[in-house]
């Protein structure tokens, strides 16, 4: 499962920049988007086209594996055996086509599902919460984090993105202990992304479930970032954001507490209250 360099998270662009009557040709990074196929090939069949989502390279084989149980494509990540770049073709490879070989068949009417998946929105293949909530119970109870805990988490984010600090232009996920302590941080152009990339990231290093982990996210917190923490039975969500009408209705119903606006020592405390130590 070893993945290519590291090599295009950035883009290297000329821009002419303006500023009153001061005009500069100078160099510019951008964050890249590109697409990336995910394929899942069972014992003995062929690989299947599962999704093509947009995302920034880097993390590609955490993002397929993450993207897979969180949109309930696979059930257990002990289901996957292996995860590998499609190399086949002519031309220079572009490491934008990923398979997961799994050690169980898959049901044809999962992979079937319509999956196209931008940058700006992760809910595919999904009609309805219901839908959602029929493969992913309730989250367990606890554990409960300190209020102060809580202020520092968006410093210790923003202080870990190494890529959106030369492209200003990129979303943050990232999984603290109930301590304060980083455990791990994902980036890329889509939110739901980074997400995807960090579960998968649990999977592929069997620390899965998530039951005593603090997800941060960069954004908004909306129904996809809570029903992918759901599946990773991620019970604390946090966000320097709102949240939308849906994903709180989502985080009720999965037993989630759902923290947003953390910035400096202020917060909105929407579900969920009975983890948070507001005195501490």
């Amino acid at each position: 499962m070893h993945e290519a360099p590291v090599r295009r998270a950035t883009t290297s662009v000329r821009v002419r920049a303006i500023d009153g009557t001061q005009v500069d040709d100078r160099p510019d990074r951008l964050a890249t988007e590109e697409p990336m196929e995910i394929r899942i090939q069972g014992p003995g069949g062929a690989a299947q086209p599962v999704a093509v989502t947009m995302r920034t390279p880097g993390n590609d084989f955490e993002l397929a594996v993450g993207f897979l149980l969180t949109e309930g494509v696979l059930d257990d990540p002990d289901d996957v055996a292996s995860v590998a770049y499609c190399l086949e073709g002519s031309g220079a490879q572009q490491y934008n086509v990923v398979t997961v070989t799994t050690r169980r068949s898959v049901r044809d009417d999962i992979v079937q599902r319509p999956f196209a998946v931008g940058s700006s929105c992760g809910v595919c293949g999904k009609a309805t919460l219901d839908e959602v909530e029929v493969r992913c119970p309730p989250v367990a109870s606890g554990p409960i984090v300190r209020r102060s805990v809580l202020a520092e988490l968006p410093a210790k984010l923003r202080a870990e993105q190494a890529v959106f600090d030369s492209t200003g232009g990129l979303h943050a996920a990232a999984c603290f202990a109930v301590d304060g302590t980083l455990v791990a941080l994902r980036e890329d152009v889509g939110r739901h992304n980074a997400v995807d990339k960090l579960v998968g990231h649990a999977a592929m290093s069997e620390q899965l479930p998530m039951s005593d982990s603090i997800l941060m996210v960069s954004g908004r917190v909306s129904f996809e970032i809570v029903q992918k923490a759901a599946v990773a039975r991620i019970p604390i969500l946090c966000a320097v954001s709102a949240p939308s009408s849906l994903a709180i209705e989502a985080a009720e119903r999965f037993g989630q507490t759902v923290i947003g606006f953390l910035r400096d020592d202020r917060c909105n405390l929407y579900c969920g209250d009975a983890r948070v130590d507001i005195t501490a």
